[in-house]
C-alpha cells in the first residue's frame, strides 16, 4: 500500500528506507558462511533467500529435519525470520519456502520437507507465482481461471506454450525434476597465505625466524594488493615425520605492519616442537579486515596524537592469552552479574556511567561468580538482616548491617524470574571485614525464592 495511506492507518508506523545493496550483501555473506560451515553447494537465491545443496553433508548434523532446525535457530540468533524448505529440486524447494502452507502456530511450520518423488503433489495447491514467471505470465493465467500450479499440471502442454511462453513451461519442468537447473555456487575466496618449502629441514629457532621474515614479507604484500588487514594468523609448520606444528596470534586491531606481526610470530616460536625437522611453512591470514587511510587525530591542529596502545595489548595478549586483556562496560540491568560486561580492551566502555548507578546502596569491589551459599545463618523474618552466619567454614558474628535492598528478577528473561526476589545486607563482622549477602526470597511468599542465603561479594 502507499505509504501515506500506511500512516493513516497506523500513525506512529516506523518507517525505514528499503537498502537492497546491503540486503544483496547480507545474503552474501550468509552464503559464504553456509558453503564454509554447512555444504560447499552455496548460492544465493533472488534478493530474499539461499539454495543450499544437502546432498552428501545432512547426516553430518543429524539428518535434514536437525540440520534444517539448526539453521532456522542460527538465523533466529542473527535477527533473521527464516523459513526452510527441503525438496528434490531447487524450484520445489524455492516455492514450499515462500508459499508453502502455514499453520501459524509459530516455529511448527519453519521447515518443510517434500518427500521424494512428491513434488508435483507438494506443489499443486501452490500459486503460480511460486514458479518464479514474470507478473505478466501470472495476471493473464488468473485471467482465464488458472490459480494453481495443480491446474498447470492437469492442462495440455501445447497450448500453454503458445499461450503463456516458454519460460512457464521450463519452470514447470524444473520444479517437477523434469529439466535440470543450474545452480551457481558461491565459492569462497582462499585466505591471504604465504608458502615456503625448504631443500633441507629446518629445526633451530634462527632459521625459523629467518624463514617467518620472507613469509610475512609476503604475505603483507598479498594484503596490500587487497586492501585488507591481519586480525588472526596462523602459522603451519609441516615436519618431516608428517606431524604438524601450529601457532596463532590475534592482534588488538587491524594490522599489516610487518614489523609488529613478525614479533609477536617470533615471542612464539618457542612453542614449536620443530622434531627431526621442518620442511615447509605455510602462514594464513585466518581472518583478515578492510583497511583504508586513517586520518592523523590532531594533526593540522599541531597537537600530539594520542599513544596507540594495539602493539602493547598485542605483547601482553600474546604472553598472557587474550581472554586475560579486556574493559569492562556497564549494562542496565539491576541484576548484579548482568550489569557488567567484558569486552576487547580497544572497544569503548560506554554504558551506563558510574555516577549514574545507586549512590545509596554502594557494590562491592568485588563480585564472586557464582554467588557463594551460606549456612548456619540466623535471621528474623521477613527483613532483619542475618546475625550470625558460616561461610567457606568460618563463622561470622555480624556486628553491623545494612539493608535490605531489594532486587527483582528480570521477567522478560525467563519464567522462573517472574516473581524472584533477592534481598541484599551489607552486613560487617566483629574482625571488622564487610560482606554482600542477599537472601533468596521476601520471606513472606514461598513463590519468591527458596529462602537460601548467599555471599555475593566483599567490600574492600
Amino acid at each position: 500500500m502507499a505509504l501515506t495511506q500506511a500512516r493513516a492507518l497506523v500513525p506512529g508506523i516506523e518507517v525505514e528506507d528499503a537498502d537492497p545493496h546491503g540486503d544483496a550483501a547480507l545474503l552474501e555473506r550468509l552464503a559464504l558462511f553456509a558453503a564454509r560451515r554447512w555444504t560447499p553447494r552455496a548460492a544465493v537465491a533472488g534478493t530474499d533467500g539461499l539454495w543450499l545443496d544437502l546432498s552428501g553433508v545432512a547426516h553430518l548434523f543429524g539428518g535434514e529435519q536437525a540440520m534444517a532446525a539448526r539453521i532456522v535457530h542460527f538465523c533466529a540468533r542473527l535477527g533473521l525470520s527464516a523459513r526452510i524448505a527441503i525438496a528434490g529440486t531447487a524450484g520445489a524447494a524455492h516455492a514450499l519456502a515462500r508459499h508453502g502452507p502455514r499453520s501459524g502456530g509459530g516455529g511448527s511450520d519453519k521447515v518443510l520437507i517434500c518427500a521424494p518423488g512428491g513434488e508435483a503433489q507438494a506443489l499443486a495447491r501452490l500459486p503460480i507465482a511460486a514458479l518464479r514467471v514474470e507478473d505478466e505470465v501470472v495476471s493473464a493465467a488468473r485471467r482465464l481461471g488458472i490459480e494453481t500450479i495443480g491446474d498447470l499440471i492437469a492442462m495440455p502442454r501445447g497450448p500453454l506454450g503458445r499461450r503463456f511462453g516458454a519460460t512457464l513451461l521450463t519452470r514447470l519442468d524444473q520444479a517437477l525434476g523434469r529439466a535440470a537447473e543450474a545452480v551457481e555456487p558461491i565459492v569462497p575466496e582462499a585466505p591471504p597465505s604465504a608458502a615456503a618449502r625448504f631443500a633441507e629441514p629446518i629445526a633451530t629457532a634462527e632459521a625459523i625466524a629467518a624463514a617467518l621474515g620472507s613469509l610475512i614479507v609476503v604475505l603483507v604484500a598479498t594484503l596490500e594488493k587487497k586492501g585488507l588487514a591481519a586480525r588472526r594468523l596462523i602459522l603451519r609448520c609441516a615436519r618431516v615425520d608428517g606431524e604438524e606444528q601450529r601457532i596463532a596470534i590475534g592482534t588488538a586491531r587491524a594490522t599489516r605492519d610487518g614489523a609488529h606481526l613478525l614479533a609477536l610470530l617470533a615471542a612464539r616460536i618457542e612453542a614449536i616442537d620443530p622434531g627431526f625437522g621442518i620442511d615447509a611453512m605455510t602462514l594464513v591470514g585466518e581472518r583478515c579486515e578492510p583497511l583504508g587511510p586513517v586520518t592523523i587525530e590532531s594533526a593540522l591542529a599541531g597537537e600530539a596524537p594520542a599513544p596507540d596502545l594495539a602493539p602493547l595489548i598485542d605483547r601482553l595478549a600474546g604472553r598472557l592469552g587474550a581472554r586475560c586483556l579486556f574493559r569492562m562496560r556497564a549494562l542496565e540491568s539491576d541484576v548484579p552479574e548482568r550489569s557488567l560486561c567484558a569486552v576487547p580492551p580497544l572497544d569503548e566502555a560506554g554504558g551506563q556511567q558510574p555516577s549514574q548507578w545507586p549512590k545509596h546502596w554502594p557494590r562491592p569491589v568485588r563480585l564472586l561468580a557464582p554467588p557463594e551459599p551460606v549456612d548456619k545463618v540466623v535471621a528474623l523474618l521477613p527483613d532483619g538482616a542475618p546475625r550470625r552466619f558460616t561461610w567457606r567454614g568460618d563463622t561470622h558474628v555480624v556486628r553491623q548491617a545494612d539493608g535490605p535492598e531489594r532486587i527483582y528478577g528480570e521477567w522478560w528473561r525467563s519464567r522462573n524470574e517472574a516473581q524472584a526476589v533477592r534481598d541484599y545486607f551489607q552486613v560487617e563482622d566483629e574482625a571488622g571485614a564487610r560482606f554482600w549477602i542477599f537472601r533468596r526470597g521476601d520471606g513472606v511468599d514461598h513463590r519468591t525464592g527458596d529462602l537460601g542465603w548467599y555471599v555475593h561479594g566483599v567490600f574492600g
